[in-house]
């Protein structure tokens, strides 16, 4: 997905009413670690939706937070910042759903990677120099 598009983030087949703990990870372009996590108690159907459930408190951010999992993203390194230098590379968002909700994260029960891109496919990047201007403009396809 590009990377300013929400994600819909769901997970299914687990036992009703479970207790889980979802956490993201990604490393910048300089191998730096952020990462966000939020407890959340399955539906009696054993479904989890993002968009329906809220957070319960004592993960990065609690309510019904959609997106929180990616907002909340912190850096291992303190007063580290998120910044993508070549937008022509996804960021590499690693989900991992854990048993539970202790401190110590349970059992892992699931995992996926998602790409979050920058650029649209076909899009055109095309540097500008002109006397003391550097820029770059991007051209749809």
């Amino acid at each position: 997905s590009l990377f300013d598009q929400p994600l819909a983030i769901a997970v299914q087949g687990l036992g009703p009413r479970q207790q889980v703990t979802l956490r993201t990870s990604l490393r910048d372009e300089t191998g730096e670690l952020f990462q966000a996590s939020a407890r959340y108690q399955a539906g009696d159907d054993g479904e989890l939706d993002l968009a329906r459930c809220p957070a319960l408190p004592g993960g990065s951010f609690s309510g019904l937070e959609p997106m929180g999992l990616l907002w909340a993203l912190q850096p291992q390194k303190p007063f580290w910042r998120l910044v993508k230098r070549d937008v022509q590379s996804p960021f590499l968002l690693q989900l991992e759903v854990f048993e539970g909700h202790g401190e110590r994260h349970g059992r892992l029960l699931a995992q996926a990677q998602h790409e979050r891109a920058f650029l649209r496919d076909g899009v055109r990047r095309v540097p500008v120099r002109e006397g003391r201007i550097r820029a770059t403009l991007f051209l749809p396809p």
